[in-house]
């Protein structure tokens, strides 16, 4: 291990079975943490070639469980890099198996000012989020989408890894980053994927420098092992849609899968299902893709799949319930919406219970905020910017975040874009 360390500190590029022997090393405890650390800080410093990181994370996807989904036909998944009011799973997972793909994935759980899908789907009565092998693959191919909670040990050495790069101080490595989301999404065994990598005030990347830079190393990385690959770069300047917070995203994705036009979460799930659906091979125009949101078709695979774990669709008729408490935020002077603190206001979800400090927190489904003005909104004084749903949880400590989230002046205004790039 310490040729493998002054190797790369040196700058000189690792072999294929370089990369596996640490990985394989990193899993079984052979190589100690102090080693894997020194390797890690030569790695922050040198960087990898595309070839080294696509090599490092195949090594790392294939250092646990693989998903076979050899036995569904045009597989496809889509990682987005974390955001605030992110639904867009819900809504693209039921609009691809209408357009003839399959959406046969492992989703991850909440953790910080993120929400994670998983959490959504369970505040869906009776969701199941745990199924067998044989009962994933089976739904998988009876109704073209499922979702579970990810019970297989996909990539340890992604969490190895990933835990000591927390706290040596190596986690901005760009290989590092891209390997150890993709090694994840190799894992979890669909032949094409579109990444949607956010950037701005809420999301991890906040300048679309770096935003690019990850999209391409992921693109090259999964494209060097045998995948279809597709990337778009998103904003997250703003929450996505209107809500936040677990059933009231569900809510909404609900409305957007009967047509509703809630223009950004729409047009992104759009842009989304046409990246994906090409990379696939399946031809479908973004008309026709919008016209399965508009007809019902859409919905309508949306109630099978989750009729399929355990739900009835009776029970989201009326929307799901929020929390029994609100409190309402006014615009404090007239103007223009100039900007909302997005990383602030998924804090404030957090604080009433709607997040995870750790992994071990129990969650309250039904509190959140729903926006009532997006950025560019002309206000006057008095006018609702935001209603907290709450169960009187960690309502102040919510609103202190909340208090000077917005920011309301008469400077002009440049509309930001929703997608700022795509990559292939």
């Amino acid at each position: 291990m310490i040729e493998l360390i002054l190797k790369k500190r040196h700058g000189i590029e690792h072999s294929r079975e370089d990369l596996e022997q640490i990985i394989s090393g990193s899993v079984s405890g052979d190589i100690p943490d102090y080693q894997l650390s020194a390797w890690l800080m030569a790695t922050c410093f040198q960087g990898m070639s595309p070839q080294e990181t696509a090599d490092l994370t195949n090594a790392m996807a294939q250092s646990g469980d693989m998903l076979d989904l050899s036995a569904l036909n045009n597989t496809v998944d889509k990682h987005s890099t974390g955001g605030v009011g992110d639904k867009t799973s819900l809504v693209l997972a039921p609009l691809l198996a209408a357009c003839g793909a399959t959406v046969a994935k492992m989703s991850g759980r909440g953790l910080g000012h993120t929400g994670g899908t998983v959490d959504k789907l369970e505040s869906i009565p009776n969701f199941k989020s745990e199924l067998s092998d044989d009962a994933f693959i089976r739904q998988a191919q009876s109704v073209g989408v499922v979702i579970t909670g990810q019970s297989k040990d996909l990539a340890p050495a992604d969490g190895k890894l990933y835990g000591l790069r927390d706290v040596t101080g190596t986690v901005e490595s760009m290989p590092l980053i891209a390997s150890s989301i993709m090694s994840k999404k190799l894992a979890s065994g669909a032949k094409s994927m579109v990444l949607d990598v956010k950037v701005g005030t809420g999301a991890f990347m906040k300048n679309l420098d770096d935003a690019r830079e990850l999209a391409k190393a992921m693109v090259d990385t999964g494209k060097r092992n045998g995948r279809n690959m597709r990337a778009i770069i998103s904003d997250m300047n703003q929450p996505l849609g209107f809500a936040i917070g677990n059933a009231s995203e569900v809510n909404e994705a609900i409305a957007c899968l009967k047509g509703e036009n809630i223009p950004d979460l729409r047009e992104l799930s759009i842009v989304l299902a046409y990246e994906v659906l090409d990379a696939a091979g399946i031809s479908k125009s973004k008309e026709e893709i919008a016209t399965l949101l508009d007809n019902g078709t859409a919905f309508e695979k949306f109630i099978a799949w989750v009729e399929a774990q355990g739900s009835s669709g009776s029970s989201l008729e009326n929307g799901l319930e929020l929390a029994g408490q609100t409190h309402v935020i006014k615009a404090k002077s007239s103007g223009t919406l100039q900007s909302i603190d997005t990383l602030a206001v998924g804090n404030a979800v957090k604080l009433l219970g709607g997040g995870r400090q750790q992994k071990t927190d129990i969650l309250d489904l039904g509190v959140g905020i729903h926006l009532h003005a997006k950025v560019g909104s002309e206000l006057s004084k008095g006018d609702v910017l935001m209603e907290v749903f709450h169960n009187s949880k960690g309502l102040e400590a919510a609103l202190n975040s909340l208090e000077s989230a917005c920011v309301i002046g008469d400077a002009s205004f440049a509309e930001l874009p929703l997608v700022y790039e795509r990559l292939s």
